[in-house]
């Protein structure tokens, strides 16, 4: 469930002045920009070169959903691939010797993907057509004649691994999974599989299977967090990562034939992630450097790194090479600049800009950079936090305040761009993304401080780090809210219904609220997770269902005494609908006011930008009426007189 080592949940989402900068913004006037503005940002993801070089394959939702388009290698207009209205629609690769192309899309976010392709002539073909199905593609198989995929087809529980030949479009079956074991790669001879078991959130069993030989051979000495990364390309050695005896993961080297292990590459962060590129010239290295990207790209020949380009205040988020080794594709941004896409010439150093996706009506210096702090909590355990102070907050002009609280459990909030932050920001927000006690990115040790009391000590975390807020000469010490996705919706119910004086408004996205539900209602796929899973929250069928009720803030509604404001959508697989639905009822008994945004074509995080501008646009009202005390109601108006959700 915790993101970098096991991941379960991908929960969503998710600055400030250093003294040097103050008198730059004191002579500068902030604009207001409204969600409309915000939101005419564009997504955008993937980034696949042709075999040609010639142009890249990209989903973004500009139309105002993800749809496919190409884009030159070195810049220019985009053409249209898919014109969804309804569904969106994610790049998955070119077909390596010609122009046709991969993609998956899910059923309005119900996380049953499926793999299409689209011929030369525009023709869509569902490759992965069994009903209720879950399909993922893995990658290209070494000499590009098929490509490898995951399917529950078989078995809803596991995914088996299958590889689809290109030439005729059939499948056949790699690897049969039976026993709850995940699939984490295969060597360019077919002969090895990477497989992982899932011990606990933080540890895992690491496994190569050699299928020639039959055998599985485990690679983990002690009990600890293991993660397949990628094999040599001359099929000599298998790469992973590993925090075997240290609070961080580390890159290992494991030689196929001699077994001998060696260390590669060691950070004071989490290594991420490591991958060659396809002809194995250059290994790329991904470091957790305190809540921000930092990339390394090794020469294999030399292992050290090549030089980069420079994007000044911005970060290189992400890589990738074409077939050949001669292109590169990044994404830069950052934390007050959503990410545009790139591509280098390796030999000719010629750097094109792809895309411009910051809406030309924003003005970069109105948007606010993220600052990482840190804050002692109650009992001395040290908290990051990613804080953004509106431009125009100051001792004279104090400012309310939100406490952010990720996904997860586990999760963890970067220092990425966010719309939502940014608007909240711009209309006098200030934000405190707190990374409490349980996040990932801050060792093993921090990383599992919250198994076993969600709702207890994670959440005194976050009230101090409103005590933190409340200290600041900027900050409105009576006005300060909390606010949070799945995980962090139900911190933000958990604070309103355990810390109930603690906060002054709740922003609750998609949260959990009874646990005991949610544990026994997770998706069948999640079958090789639930051990684990149960292990860090509780077993809802042992004794752990009285904790589990006890944390469950739908059984105790009748605390919630502050504003509250609920979102949700119905295709939700992970948080249902219900979980919503009964936390509204249950806080209107209190006669609080409650308001309740529902999308009928939304799953676990809102994607299509008419439902994310009426999400964000809501929530701010909301606070501008509550925590501002902005635009109060008439005399005799109560803002709480629907029973049912409003649907939008």
């Amino acid at each position: 469930m915790k993101p970098i080592r096991t991941l379960i949940l991908l929960l969503l989402l998710a600055g400030c002045k250093t003294d040097a900068d103050k008198g730059d913004d004191q002579a500068h006037t902030v604009s207001e920009y409204t969600i409309e503005q915000f939101m005419d940002n564009e997504a955008v993801t993937g980034g696949y070169f042709s075999s040609d070089n010639s142009k890249l394959l990209i989903s973004s939702n500009k139309s105002g959903i993800y749809n496919l388009y190409s884009v030159p290698a070195t810049g220019g207009d985009y053409t249209t691939i898919t014109a969804s209205d309804s569904t969106s629609i994610f790049a998955q690769s070119y077909f390596p010797n010609d122009d046709r192309i991969l993609y998956s899309a899910d059923g309005n976010g119900d996380e049953i993907n499926h793999i299409y392709r689209i011929d030369l002539d525009g023709n869509i073909t569902d490759l992965t057509p069994e009903k209720g199905a879950k399909s993922d593609f893995y990658d290209w198989n070494a000499d590009n004649t098929g490509f490898y995929y995951g399917s529950n087809k078989r078995d809803p529980r596991y995914f088996d691994v299958y590889e689809m030949d290109i030439t005729n479009f059939k499948s056949s079956m790699v690897y049969q999974n039976n026993d709850g074991l995940n699939f984490s790669g295969i060597s360019k001879d077919k002969n090895y599989i990477a497989l992982v078991k899932s011990l606990n959130t933080n540890d895992s069993d690491l496994f190569l299977y050699n299928i020639k030989a039959k055998e599985r051979i485990k690679i983990n000495e002690t009990q600890s967090g293991n993660s397949a990364q990628d094999f040599s390309v001359d099929n000599s050695a298998f790469y992973y990562t590993t925090d075997a005896g240290s609070e961080f993961a580390y890159l290992m080297k494991y030689d196929l034939k001699t077994k001998e292990k060696s260390k590669v590459v060691e950070k004071p962060w989490d290594v991420m992630g490591a991958g060659f590129t396809k002809k194995g010239k250059y290994l790329v290295v991904y470091v957790n450097e305190d809540g921000k990207n930092a990339i390394e790209v090794l020469d294999t020949k030399t292992m050290k790194p090549i030089q980069l380009p420079d994007f000044e205040d911005k970060s290189i988020t992400s890589v990738a090479f074409s077939n050949d080794e001669t292109w590169m594709r990044m994404y830069v941004g950052g934390s007050n600049s959503p990410s545009d896409l790139y591509t280098y010439n390796l030999e000719t150093k010629a750097q094109h800009k792809l895309t411009n996706v910051l809406n030309e009506a924003i003005h970069p210096k109105d948007l606010v950079t993220a600052k990482v702090i840190r804050f002692k909590s109650f009992d001395g355990v040290e908290i990051p936090a990613i804080y953004y102070l509106p431009h125009q907050a100051s001792e004279d002009n104090k400012v309310p305040a939100m406490v952010w609280v990720h996904g997860g459990p586990g999760g963890q909030s970067r220092q990425n761009f966010s719309s939502l932050i940014q608007y909240m920001v711009n209309h006098g927000y200030a934000v405190l993304a707190v990374n409490n006690r349980g996040s990932s990115g801050y060792g093993k040790t921090f990383f599992q401080m919250d198994d076993l009391n969600h709702g207890e000590k994670d959440l005194q975390d976050c009230v101090e780090g409103k005590n933190w807020l409340a200290t600041q000469p900027e900050i409105d010490s009576e006005k300060i809210g909390i606010i949070g996705g799945s995980y962090g919706g139900y911190m933000t119910m958990a604070a309103l219904t355990y810390a109930p004086e603690e906060f002054d408004v709740g922003v609750n996205i998609f949260g959990v609220t009874n646990w005991l539900r949610t544990l026994k209602s997770i998706p069948p796929y999640w079958e090789s997770f639930r051990e684990s899973l149960y292990l860090e929250l509780g077993d809802p069928y042992s004794a752990d269902s009285t904790r589990l009720k006890r944390i469950s803030p739908l059984f105790h509604t009748d605390k919630v005494t502050k504003p509250l404001i609920v979102l949700q959508g119905s295709q939700d697989p992970r948080v249902l609908q219900i979980e919503s639905d009964e936390i509204v009822a249950g806080v209107r008994k209190n006669g609080v006011p409650v308001e309740y945004v529902l999308f009928e074509d939304e799953g676990h995080g809102f994607v299509k930008k008419e439902n994310q501008i009426e999400a964000y646009s809501r929530i701010l009202k909301f606070l501008d009426q509550y925590l501002k005390k902005e635009n109060q109601p008439l005399d005799g108006e109560t803002p709480n007189t629907a029973i049912q959700p409003e649907t939008n």
